[in-house]
């Protein structure tokens, strides 16, 4: 898409609250591919043009360096000495990333027994001290902002504006790739910043004259933990979307006004949906993705079956995270590789099964 790129700070810095003395801290995160999937439209929204925005393409393989490059950048430029943060896995492995890259110390509470091991592996490999709770991430989360108010140390969940503020670029990019604004944006909702940081995007790339139109905000929760839909705090949230597992979002505020202010919706989807769309999207267009982006493929075929969506209208699904972050859900629910002896006739007789 861009020539040149140096990450999100660099492209669309006039749209960020730095300045030349902010130390800016970059993977070269952004540029993400926008995948336009004819294949998958014609299974979950006929008529409707489809694109995928493939979050898992950043550097630790999810939409939170977006946000953690610019966290982290003003979290130097501020003088923390240690930054901080509750996690189900993605945030914990960006954090860790940006933080080695800084030079920052990095404290990770996350639930235990409740993160997949692929996210925990990156934070344990970049340094950061990782610590178990007994627990959900709500009250993961509640222990790190009192840490954070007592000790010297920045928090880097979605609750800290810089957070917000990266992650609005993601909105902004697909306006450039596209050339225009989509009909319809389809996000998978856990603490549910992204949903209102993306709203936050497209309405300054229409206030600046980038875009002619705002598109509709369309938020999927997981049935299990969807207190957005219920309007209520879920005490236990349980889903196989580890990284919406969440029972009172951080965002929870901004994610309604989104949708309220562009004639959105917040939905909700079961599991064995999300676990069809994560199937359906590896097979259909070549993407594997974490079961919490698959979230809102699902919601996308719910929200057609309803009526919500348009013939003929552009609709955007963002995928947040790449499948290696949990691969045991994929070899859990997929049939085991074939074995046979080493011959030509045992190899070709397997294949006519």
């Amino acid at each position: 898409m861009m020539a040149s790129w140096n990450g999100v700070i660099g492209y669309y810095r006039k749209f960020l609250p730095v300045t030349e003395r902010t130390p800016v801290v970059t993977l070269q995160e952004g540029n993400t591919p926008l995948i336009h999937a004819k294949r998958l439209a014609a299974h979950i929204c006929p008529g409707c043009e489809l694109y995928i925005k493939v979050e898992g393409s950043n550097p630790t393989g999810s939409f939170k360096d977006r946000g953690m490059t610019l966290a982290v950048s003003k979290s130097l430029e501020n003088g923390a000495k240690a930054i901080m943060c509750a996690s189900t896995g993605n945030t914990s492995a960006s954090a860790a990333a940006y933080g080695a890259k800084a030079g920052l110390p990095v404290y990770v509470l996350v639930p235990a027994g409740n993160i997949a091991l692929g996210k925990l592996a990156q934070a344990i490999m970049h340094g950061a001290i990782v610590v178990q709770v007994e627990g959900n991430f709500d009250q993961a989360l509640n222990i790190v902002k009192e840490l954070c108010q007592e000790y010297d140390y920045e928090l880097v969940n979605s609750i800290n504006p810089f957070r917000l503020e990266g992650q609005k670029t993601a909105a902004m990019e697909v306006c450039d790739q596209l050339g225009f604004a989509p009909t319809y944006h389809v996000l998978p909702v856990g603490n549910a910043g992204n949903i209102t940081a993306y709203w936050k995007g497209y309405q300054e790339y229409f206030s600046a004259g980038q875009i002619s139109t705002l598109p509709k905000m369309m938020g999927i929760q997981a049935e299990g933990a969807a207190p957005l839909v219920k309007g209520m705090v879920i005490e236990h949230p349980q889903t196989i979307a580890s990284a919406i597992r969440i029972g009172n979002p951080a965002s929870w505020h901004g994610a309604l006004e989104a949708v309220r202010a562009s004639d959105g919706v917040i939905e909700m989807v079961t599991d064995e949906e999300i676990l069809d769309a994560y199937r359906l999207v590896a097979r259909e267009e070549g993407i594997f993705c974490e079961p919490a982006s698959a979230a809102s493929l699902a919601g996308v075929r719910k929200l057609y079956s309803a009526g919500c969506l348009t013939t003929g209208g552009t609709v955007v699904c963002t995928l947040t995270g790449h499948g290696l972050k949990d691969p045991d859900t994929a070899i859990g629910i997929c049939a085991p590789p074939l074995r046979v002896n080493a011959t030509r006739d045992d190899v070709m007789a397997a294949l006519e099964r």
